[in-house]
């Protein structure tokens, strides 16, 4: 019996072009001038000390340390202060309301009904927990964020690494079998599933080709559990 289901967000409840083709080109778009205005604030002191420690250059100028971030965004690396950085960003864009968080509809449905039947309900993404927290603020649906008992990020392990999983499970005080984990991306998975949880593959547009064996869903409607 399922009693705890952990979601990824990017291609699972969420149309992967929303991140893509509205979050990423936000964040770029509005960096420079973000941190022109924002640099001397202590929470953006202190990821911009975590930016030069990355980058191995603690003298790193502010354009330096922008045009690292940048390229970042550019070849989509998830980096802490990157994404700690974007989600600065994007609560200015929630706030001013030039974007909603995109929410599939079956996925917002389904959500609904397996937290009025009591199973616990948790977020595993690459982006930032403040970023997670922010889109289900601003949702098409407006605020969710109480169908959720917990939001992981990369603080606890890499996505594809099966030790990550391990540490939300002691987190969650779930057993394996009784927790089941959502995602698009197949190493993912695999990951979870050295871990003895059980999986369903999202595959909402019928793009992933590699060899796997996780049960397949086109959308959260085909989840049984």
């Amino acid at each position: 019996m399922i009693k705890a289901i952990i979601t990824d967000i990017e291609g699972t409840t969420t149309d992967i072009n929303f991140v893509h083709k509205v979050l990423f080109p936000y964040s770029r778009q509005k960096m420079a001038a973000f941190l022109n205005h924002e640099q001397n604030k202590p929470h953006v002191i202190t990821e911009l000390g975590h930016v030069r420690h990355e980058m191995g250059k603690m003298d790193a100028s502010l354009d330096e340390v922008i045009d690292q971030l940048i390229a970042w965004i550019d070849k989509d690396e998830k980096i802490a202060p990157l994404k700690n950085i974007q989600g600065f960003i994007w609560l200015q864009g929630f706030e001013k309301g030039e974007f909603k968080g995109h929410l599939y509809q079956d996925a917002y449905d389904n959500l609904c009904r397996w937290h009025n039947a009591g199973i616990k309900l948790y977020v595993y993404s690459s982006g930032s927990v403040k970023a997670q927290q922010l889109l289900f603020k601003h949702s098409d649906f407006g605020d969710i964020r109480y169908l959720f008992s917990g939001f992981f990020d990369t603080s606890v392990g890499a996505k594809k690494e099966p030790s990550s999983y391990h540490n939300i499970l002691e987190e969650i005080q779930f057993l394996p079998n009784e927790t089941l984990f959502l995602s698009d991306v197949v190493d993912e998975l695999n990951a979870a599933s050295v871990n003895g949880i059980q999986t369903r593959l999202l595959n909402r547009d019928n793009q992933v080709f590699a060899a796997h064996s996780h049960p397949v869903c086109l959308s959260f409607n085909d989840i049984k559990i």
